[in-house]
């Protein structure tokens, strides 16, 4: 078996049904009326241990929802999770002391707490033995580079900082699985990159089974080799990056600069013509129809060219059109 397993899990939620005017606000005091909704519709999933997989949809799609059920936060309405063979939800301290969980959105750090007294805090909380604690620490502090705000107050860092801080505290008692919740949300792109780089070394020193949820595709391409993509609480695909690309992707763009302008001189009916400058005229394909290899030799033994370039569809484009034709 899997080390995580997801069977035709569902999960419900009941919400008020509000209806607009005075009198119905009125009527919903005495008498409520309920309704349904399903925020995880039959998904089925495993993960094995060490594996770094990426969890993708848009708003609403359950994302948020697996993730608690995972944890143990929240119950199936159907289905089973079990992780490492245990229940998480019937199993919660057993599964709290096997994984770490961060939130983008939301810090579990102390707001007036130096990192240092944070650190000792959840040194208590989870028990940690005192050679652990110390060894941890100083691994965390040294890759996260956290010297330089150890001693300050978690309200004074930086967005960057204080995620740098969330993951530490969450790896800090050694689990085997890190959730990772939009963990580089509002950071800027040179803070994106670093714990972006940070994931990435956690997995391959420390062997962590990594479940990482992000609405930044940039973090999906640079950090995961596997994804999930749901949408409506489905999953819509289940596989590598890779084949991922060649599923919903293989369009792009070929750029040419002619030496001449070569107005009404008919083109390779395979190569649409989305762009003209005179010139310069640009070109979209898909590679099922036309290979890139094959478009740009078509351009070189056929006309005069000063400059040829290739843009393949970036992982924006392909989620795009995986969500337009899924």
């Amino acid at each position: 078996m899997a080390y995580i397993n997801v069977d035709n899990v569902v999960k419900e939620f009941k919400v008020v049904r509000r209806e607009k005017g005075l009198k119905n606000a009125l009527k919903s005091l005495f008498r409520r009326e309920y309704e349904t909704v399903t925020a995880v519709d039959h998904i089925s999933f495993e993960i094995e241990k060490g594996e770094l997989g990426g969890y993708i949809g848009p708003n609403g799609a359950g994302k948020s929802t697996t993730i608690k059920m995972l944890s143990g936060i929240l119950v199936p309405t159907a289905g089973t999770i079990t992780v490492d063979g245990s229940i998480p939800h019937l199993n919660r301290e057993e599964n709290a002391r096997r994984i770490g969980v961060v939130f983008g959105q939301r810090s579990s750090l102390e707001w007036d707490l130096p990192m240092e007294e944070t650190f000792d805090l959840f040194q208590k909380i989870y028990r940690i033995d005192e050679k652990v604690y110390q060894r941890n620490v100083e691994f965390y502090v040294e890759l996260f580079e956290m010297q330089s705000f150890l001693k300050r107050p978690v309200r004074q860092l930086s967005l960057g900082q204080k995620m740098r801080a969330e993951i530490a505290v969450a790896l800090l008692h050694d689990p085997e699985i890190l959730y990772l919740d939009e963990p580089t949300i509002g950071l800027d792109v040179v803070a994106k990159n670093h714990i972006r780089q940070f994931i990435k070394r956690i997995n391959s020193e420390k062997k962590i089974t990594l479940m990482l949820t992000t609405h930044d595709m940039d973090d999906i391409e640079q950090i995961c080799d596997r994804i999930i993509m749901i949408d409506k609480g489905k999953v819509l695909y289940d596989g590598s990056l890779e084949k991922f690309k060649e599923k919903y992707g293989g369009e792009y763009t070929v750029t040419v600069d002619f030496v001449q302008a070569e107005e009404g001189r008919e083109v390779d009916p395979r190569l649409k013509l989305v762009s003209d400058e005179g010139n310069r005229k640009v070109y979209e394909a898909h590679r099922s129809i036309i290979e890139t290899t094959d478009a740009l030799r078509y351009f070189i033994d056929n006309f005069e060219v000063s400059h040829l370039n290739i843009r393949e569809a970036d992982i924006e484009d392909v989620v795009r059109n995986a969500y337009t034709n899924g």
